[in-house]
C-alpha cells in the first residue's frame, strides 16, 4: 500500500463482488466504484469493504438496496 491510496496490483484483482465487472479507484472520495452496479465500495484504513450492503449507491437509494 503506498501513502498516495491503494495498492495498483489489488486493483487489478478486485472486481465488484455483484456483477463481477471492474472497479474504478476514486481516490479523493476513498471508494472503489462499480459502473455496471453503480455502487461505490468504501476504503477504511486501506481496506477496501467489498461487502454489497455496505456499498453506497451511487443513483441515490440507500445503502444495500442494489438489484441483485
Amino acid at each position: 500500500m503506498t501513502n498516495a491510496g491503494i495498492d495498483p496490483r489489488l486493483l487489478e484483482i478486485l472486481v465488484c463482488p455483484l456483477t463481477k465487472g471492474p472497479l474504478r479507484y476514486d481516490a479523493a472520495a476513498q471508494e472503489l466504484i462499480s459502473e455496471q452496479a453503480r455502487l461505490a465500495y468504501p476504503i477504511r484504513d486501506g481496506i477496501p469493504i467489498m461487502l454489497v450492503d455496505e456499498a453506497r449507491n451511487l443513483d441515490g437509494a440507500p445503502s444495500g438496496t442494489a438489484t441483485r
